[in-house]
């Protein structure tokens, strides 16, 4: 068996769960007015680039997209991770074997300016040649009072089976309201959230947190 981008999966290793993560994340809340498929119903998303840094088990860059499930699902206030790309073969494999996330690899490019206590943050995913996503930051986070997060996840099984599966993201953050602007190639993975409405974003400096069982 592999992982997306053609490693072998059970020569890869990866630190056991939980994973004590340090970063940042740059999110954007946005609204699907139509079913795309029958994983990405019309509803509330989140699509984050996240930075995690030194003091991790593993460093790596990430982009995600993430549904809000509704009551009718029976797993109402959960998120289930439907589309998520990392540039770690460990992450990877560990993403789909613990918590059956749907990781896959891609290159990212990162760029970040201070200026007093503004930062800007310019952030793109590509695989290959082929652009993903790119998004761009203005925020004043690192000013904001430290506050605690919670969030349960749900996530259906993988094709490579081990059934569905469950972990809880717990920590806390310097998170603000922010300026971001995103663009989804058309043809990419995430074209489909082209037509969706912003409704906001914030970015989550210096989080540390807790992901797992």
């Amino acid at each position: 068996m592999t992982i997306p981008g053609g490693l072998p999966y059970e020569k890869v290793d990866y630190p056991p769960e939980p994973w004590a993560m340090r970063g940042s994340m740059w999110l954007s809340v946005f609204r699907l007015t139509e079913d795309v498929d029958a994983l990405r119903p019309a509803g509330i998303y989140g699509a984050a680039f996240v930075s995690y840094t030194e003091g991790s088990p593993l460093t790596y860059s990430e982009l995600l997209v993430a549904r809000l499930m509704r009551k009718a699902e029976g797993h109402g206030r959960k998120i289930t991770i439907t589309d998520i790309w990392v540039d770690s073969p460990a992450s990877v494999a560990g993403g789909r074997e613990l918590w059956a996330i749907p990781k896959s690899l891609c290159d990212f490019d990162l760029e970040t300016a201070h200026r007093g206590p503004l930062t800007s943050t310019d952030w793109s995913a590509s695989l290959g040649q082929t652009p993903v996503a790119s998004a761009s930051f203005t925020d004043v986070a690192r000013l904001a009072p430290r506050a605690p997060f919670k969030q349960d996840t749900f996530q259906p099984e993988l094709p490579e089976g081990g059934g569905v599966k469950g972990a809880i993201m717990k920590g806390s953050a310097k998170a603000l309201l922010a300026r971001g602007r995103w663009d989804f190639a058309a043809d990419g993975p995430l074209g489909y959230l082209r037509g969706a409405t912003q409704l906001g974003s914030a970015r989550l400096s210096d989080f540390r947190l807790s992901f797992g069982s």
